[in-house]
């Protein structure tokens, strides 16, 4: 049988093809280099410290379990420390980033401590958001029990991509009695120079946390097995909500969907980067629609320029139809909370990106309560104050070669 010659017509429109993947690739490619470099001139460029309103600390009680947000990581560190320092039986401690500074030093030395006096100290930490810290610094105490997340997995060859997430979480359990979520990192860059949102948590409600940490524990370090308690009661006003992808779970998503899709009075958003998948974004702009006041704040320039331009990309249907975005000027802010109609909120780890809701190990607090709700809020309007609204007219009028680029990018999209 001879051999099947090959069309010249379709040998022909696949070279075409390959060539046009090839030339928007290097187009591609050549707007992400661009960002970063104007990115890196704007940094070396600001000589100040950062200057931004400092909410305060909000102490209340939901249920039977007493609550503090924090809103200056110096206030955070200081009663991480304390509550590390004051341990008497166990400490979980997981954290995304932890840096070798000041700071990183004065947590590590805590644990040590800790575990020198008996306490039982487990420690979490991711590889690849660390890997520029000398792994020298990542020698602990000989009976502090250590996992490092590795950067490269055998499993990312043989699973799918949502099951090999970043560990994204920030938790530190103590005692059993004292827990701490939120987008607080360890490092003093975070300790003065960026608003974050942690809240620490005191009563039965600390049950939630513990086994956050216990299942990613159990389930991915595996060694020494963490036995299991069962909780002291029930508390439907605080949940714990993980993302867990060597499971494939990934609630998270669906707690944003369903208290968006059940607003009916405001809907204010806090978070570091903004880059929703369309369920998302289309309950936000339903929301706005049919007359909820639909308000986002994030930062006007963040720690990445790249999902910055991702999230700009979205401004135009959002201002379209009446969501008002509030640029953060002059600090990073890293917070990720949302509180909606003076009764539900959320404070945790988790960003409104792909990464976070269907990607990373990430835990946020779901908590149903009014006051709770109000402080919230007084965060929210403090907050404001430091931001800028973007009118759809100024958008509208930036420069040309911005939307462009805009366009170029929303492949990457699914990726941050």
């Amino acid at each position: 049988m001879l051999p099947e010659i090959p069309d010249p017509v379709v040998v022909a429109a696949k070279k075409s093809v390959t060539r046009l993947v090839m030339a928007f690739l290097a187009v591609q490619a050549a707007v992400v280099g661009a960002l970063v470099l104007y990115d890196a001139f704007k940094h070396r460029q600001r000589t100040k410290r950062p200057n931004f309103p400092q909410p305060g600390v909000f102490e209340g009680r939901v249920a039977d379990s007493e609550v503090t947000i924090y809103t200056y990581g110096e206030d955070l560190y200081a009663d991480m420390l304390a509550a590390i320092r004051g341990a008497k039986t166990r400490v979980f401690l997981e954290t995304f980033i932890w840096k070798s500074d000041d700071t990183g030093r004065r947590f590590k030395e805590a644990l040590a401590e800790a575990a020198e006096r008996g306490v039982e100290v487990f420690v979490v930490y991711d590889g690849f958001a660390n890997l520029v810290v000398p792994q020298s610094f990542y020698r602990f105490h000989p009976k502090i029990h250590v996992y490092r997340f590795p950067v490269l997995r055998p499993s990312r060859l043989f699973t799918p991509l949502r099951s090999t997430g970043l560990d994204h979480r920030k938790l530190l359990v103590v005692d059993d009695e004292t827990g701490f979520v939120g987008g607080y990192n360890i490092g003093d860059l975070y300790a003065t120079e960026w608003r974050d949102t942690h809240v620490r948590i005191t009563g039965p409600s600390v049950w939630d946390l513990r086994q956050a940490f216990v299942g990613v524990w159990n389930t991915v370090c595996a060694e020494p097995e963490i036995p299991h308690h069962p909780p002291q009661s029930w508390d439907p006003h605080i949940r714990t909500v993980n993302n867990i992808p060597a499971h494939l779970v990934y609630p998270i998503r669906g707690i944003y969907l369903e208290a968006i899709n059940r607003a009916q009075s405001h809907v204010y958003i806090t978070t570091a980067y903004f880059i929703p998948d369309k369920q998302i974004l289309r309950a936000l702009i339903a929301a706005s629609k049919r007359g909820v006041d639909v308000r986002l704040i994030q930062p006007e320039d963040s720690n990445h320029v790249l999902a910055d331009w991702l999230s700009r990309g979205f401004y135009t249907s959002l201002l379209r139809e009446g969501v008002t975005v509030l640029l953060y000027r002059n600090a990073m802010i890293h917070a990720k909370t949302a509180t909606i109609d003076g009764h539900w909120s959320t404070i945790g780890t988790a960003n409104i990106d792909r990464l976070s809701l269907t990607g990373n190990y990430e835990t946020n607090l779901e908590i149903h309560d009014r006051a709770f709700a109000a402080d919230m809020e007084k965060i929210f309007e403090i907050d404001s104050t430091n931001c800028r609204e973007l009118t759809l007219t100024e958008w509208k009028e930036r420069n040309f070669a911005a939307p462009i680029s805009e366009t170029i990018l929303i492949p990457l999209r699914p990726f941050l």
